[in-house]
């Protein structure tokens, strides 16, 4: 459960051994030195190559003494040229350890000219090039069952490797230098005899899908997510998969959600539950700004490791809105709102596109700028109000966080977490629960002043599509679950600046920074973004955002779909050339173009009556059939789709007049209710022709606004009334 691709270590099986016996492969656990802070910059003794990109990843290496080359032909070019092996590094702006591996090797003068005297190096930007990463991520894991950035490989010139790692030390890395360099030099058949092996690797890894006869039947997504469920920690909920560090399972309880829904199964729901709970109070979140950290360190979910990463904040704050519908609970709707506000204030550019990261460390130490001592609270608020502020946010003299590791600031350190609820802490000290909530909103805005003074954590300010998409869902399905425009304004923004910079000739583009769009994009750009347009729809009711997500999805199915044996490619047919070319459909820390693409196409075919989109996407739950059998904890988004696709989804059409009290009414009772299989089509006034079959035939009855459900077309009578609505909606099928 833990391994986002389990299949990796499998499908390595046939390669063969590390390539040199004594190298040492070090744990992070094992890390010493000082990451520098990357913001800061003053005069530079070297600047390479990298200060030509516009990742700000790469960007943070452009004073290296290290020879780095971007990803590209001349790179390559000259390894061929100067018969030199590739030293590929791949890492992302907001990655801790890739700045400590930084510090202690890159920047290091010695190890440096050993580099470039006997290697052509490249460095990759995981995030622009998630398709570099995946392939080379996966070669990693199969040979050292190990993953991770700073990712590090060894290639020959033609791109295929013979060795990988992740974090080495400095003395580590020297050793592994010479070693490869004298085996490059006086026995390049070790390395040459195993170029057909990775090659067979590579091919069975792009093409290990076992197809099913036919799309898997709803017992096997209910099956998923009950065993998924098992896994989750009864105390502290989560999954730790045996270990200690806990990401936010964001897509496994929407998974278990929308099982609890249709087969009742409590425990599901209670693990979701005890998981949002603790990860809403525990120090993984952001009780001052808002926003929620990548993964915490700790089962308890206190210690996490402090970059905030966009498409967390779109995964995160989406699950916190099915909860609240599903349970009501006004403090899911609070998380989600306050993630909200945390992206609006600190994310979005002023041209509108989403930034992609702020990192975890600050003034050259992982989370200095999160934490706090029961002195700086008292200096703040007072004794009396810093007394109850370090009650109930657990600060104290002896500090919460004790970090062996050297990275983080010294003595006694504060994160701050919730170990009660606010109305439970209110009632023990006789505070109305209202007026504490008022006090506690007073308390964060005094601290979030001074903390505004700290020197702020780096800011990854290239916009990425398909981490947009992510985000413009979220913030689409927020502006109707939570009744707030303004959420769907920063989503309209948000789409409006990647139809307007990063789209050419009808495609989109993968990333831009700088006035500079670059990159052809991936099956995740298209299929994130059509997701979030899709819900920009029902968040606006503006027609155009449904016609652009039709006519991305013509252009995925041009591009990606494979005709052949179904499924879409994760880069395009007329893309770069790779060592393979893979369709990525396991979900990770993010869903796999697949998983969302499918229910995009399920939705546009409710919405069109398309069946051709429906049949493509069957040939997605087809194709991979037996991997999620195998693997559902590889599925969770997928099986989402598959729930979609077994569902008999609410086909609701609201026709009136959007602004008006009435028609808001009806939308209220729809959006107040988990009812994740749904799409929600609107006009104004009665509709006589339609491309929307949904629309066609229905108006305002006695002049209010109204509203139908219907199923598969066929439609329940209309109703005005709210009321009659929800007894709609909430009626059991026959």
């Amino acid at each position: 459960m833990t391994n986002p691709r389990p299949h990796y270590a499998r499908l390595g099986a046939a390669l063969a051994p590390c390539l040199l016996a004594n190298a040492l492969f070090a744990e992070p656990s094992a890390m010493d030195g000082d990451p520098k802070n990357m913001t800061v910059a003053t005069e530079y003794k070297h600047t390479n190559r990298l200060i030509h990109a516009t990742s700000p990843y790469l960007l943070q290496h452009a004073h290296n003494p290290v020879d780095w080359y971007e990803w590209g032909p001349d790179a390559f070019a000259i390894a061929t040229k100067e018969d030199k092996p590739i030293f590929l590094s791949i890492g992302y702006a907001a990655c801790h350890w890739c700045h400590v591996m930084e510090h202690e090797s890159f920047e290091n003068e010695d190890l440096a000219e050993l580099l470039n005297a006997h290697f052509v190096a490249i460095k990759v930007d995981r995030e622009e090039r998630p398709d570099i990463d995946e392939i080379y991520m996966a070669y990693t894991q199969a040979t050292t069952r190990h993953g991770g950035w700073p990712m590090s490989v060894w290639m020959s010139p033609d791109g295929t490797p013979f060795y990988a790692g992740t974090y080495f030390r400095r003395e580590q890395l020297t050793q592994l230098l010479n070693n490869i360099s004298e085996t490059w030099r006086s026995d390049r058949a070790r390395l040459a005899g195993r170029a057909d092996s990775v090659q067979s690797f590579f091919d069975q890894w792009a093409g290990d899908d076992k197809p099913t006869a036919g799309v898997l039947a709803v017992d096997k997504v209910d099956a998923g997510g009950t065993t998924i469920g098992r896994y989750f920690d009864d105390e502290h909920g989560g999954i730790s998969g045996g270990g200690t560090n806990k990401f936010p399972p964001s897509m496994s309880m929407d998974l278990m959600l929308r099982v609890h829904r249709r087969t009742g199964h409590k425990a599901l729901l209670d693990a979701v539950v005890r998981t949002l709970d603790h990860m809403g109070r525990g120090g993984i979140y952001d009780h001052l700004g808002g926003g929620i950290c990548r993964y915490s360190t700790d089962v308890e979910w206190l210690v996490p490791h402090f970059e905030k990463m966009l498409y967390d904040q779109g995964l995160v704050s989406s699950i916190y809105l099915d909860a609240h519908q599903a349970t009501r609970n006004p403090f899911y709707a609070y998380v989600a709102s306050d993630i909200f506000n945390y992206v609006i204030t600190d994310l979005q550019s002023a041209q509108g596109g989403f930034y992609s990261s702020r990192d975890a460390d600050s003034g050259g130490l992982e989370g200095a700028f999160y934490i706090w001592t029961v002195e700086e609270i008292h200096k703040v608020l007072g004794e009396e109000d810093g007394k109850l502020f370090c009650e109930y946010y657990d600060v104290s003299a002896d500090g919460n966080w004790f970090e062996a590791r050297g990275h983080a600031p010294p003595g006694p350190k504060n994160i701050l977490r919730i170990q009660v609820p606010a109305d439970t802490f209110a009632k023990k000290h006789d505070i109305n629960p209202k007026e504490f909530q008022k006090t506690l909103a007073q308390w964060r805005d005094k601290l979030l002043a001074v903390r505004a003074e700290l020197i702020p954590p780096g800011l990854d300010d290239k916009i990425l599509t398909g981490w947009n998409g992510l985000m413009i869902s979220a913030l689409a399905k927020g502006a109707r679950v939570l009744d707030e425009p303004r959420y769907a304004a920063s989503a309209s923004a948000a789409a409006d600046f990647i139809l307007r910079e990063l789209r050419k000739d009808g495609r989109l583009l993968r990333t831009y920074r700088k006035d500079q769009a670059r990159l052809t994009g991936y099956l995740s750009d298209y299929a994130f973004f059509i997701d979030g347009l899709l819900n920009l729809y029902e968040a606006t009711f503006d027609r155009k955002w449904l016609d652009e997500a039709l006519a991305l999805t013509e252009t995925s199915i041009k591009y990606y779909y494979d005709h052949e044996k179904g499924g879409f490619f994760f880069t395009a047919n007329d893309g770069e050339k790779l060592i393979a070319r893979f369709k990525s459909p396991r979900d990770g820390a993010i869903p796999s173009g697949n998983s969302v693409h499918a229910s995009n196409l399920l939705r546009l075919a409710v919405i069109f009556d398309r069946k051709d989109l429906r049949e493509k996407a069957e040939s997605i739950f087809q194709l991979f059939g037996e991997s999620i059998l195998q693997s559902p904890g590889s599925f969770e988004r997928m099986l989402c789709a598959l729930d979609f696709y077994h569902d008999r989804v609410k086909e609701i059409a609201i026709i009136g007049d959007p602004a008006a009290a009435d028609t808001r009414a009806l939308l209220k009772t729809v959006y107040e209710r988990y009812l994740p299989n749904k799409v929600v089509m609107h006009d104004g006034a009665a509709v006589e022709k339609s491309d929307i079959p949904l629309l066609v035939g229905k108006s305002r009855r006695e002049g209010k606004a109204t509203a139908y459900v219907c199923e598969n077309f066929r439609c329940k009578l209309p109703v005005t009334d709210p009321a009659a609505l929800a007894q709609q909606l909430d009626a059991k099928p026959n």
